[in-house]
């Protein structure tokens, strides 16, 4: 005999808007092959949900370690700020405000971090470490998310 209990309640349903695997998949392959073929400095790549939960991550050999970070801290800062990384840097800029004033220390205002969204929804986020260049992270992170064919 079924009860209330056995039933899920709305709440517990699972948003139809997430990151599906062949998605994330194929944002990495593309990412790895571009950075592989043009960039003379290893790169890390990573990519989380909606919560900034990792979902992949990838990196080059040779990989410094706090490249590697923040890798994984500018695609969390697309997806919990709902804003790139770098457009989110400006509008820091032009109030005066500092990182530490965001009260939490994933946030990072580098380039490299894209947001994911989907019908409005926020899906996650893209994080692109490591590339020499002026916004080279962002247009790496950004050939990701063109390959998600969201």
């Amino acid at each position: 005999m079924a009860t209330s209990q056995d039933t899920p309640s709305p709440c517990m349903a699972i948003a139809d808007n997430q990151l599906k695997l062949d998605q994330v998949q194929a944002a990495m392959n593309v990412m790895m092959e571009r950075a592989q073929a043009t960039s003379d400095t290893p790169v890390c790549m990573a990519i989380v949900d909606a919560a900034g939960n990792l979902e992949a991550f990838a990196k080059m050999d040779n990989a410094r370690l706090f490249t590697r970070r923040h890798a994984v801290r500018k695609a969390y800062s697309a997806a919990v700020l709902g804003i790139n990384s770098g457009a989110w840097e400006q509008r820091m800029i032009n109030i005066g405000h500092s990182v530490s004033e965001n009260g939490d220390p994933m946030i990072t205002y580098e380039q490299g971090g894209v947001v994911i969204i989907k019908d409005g929804a926020i899906l996650g986020g893209i994080g692109v470490g490591g590339i020499r260049g002026h916004n080279a992270d962002e247009d790496l992170a950004k050939a990701g998310l063109q390959a998600m064919n969201l």
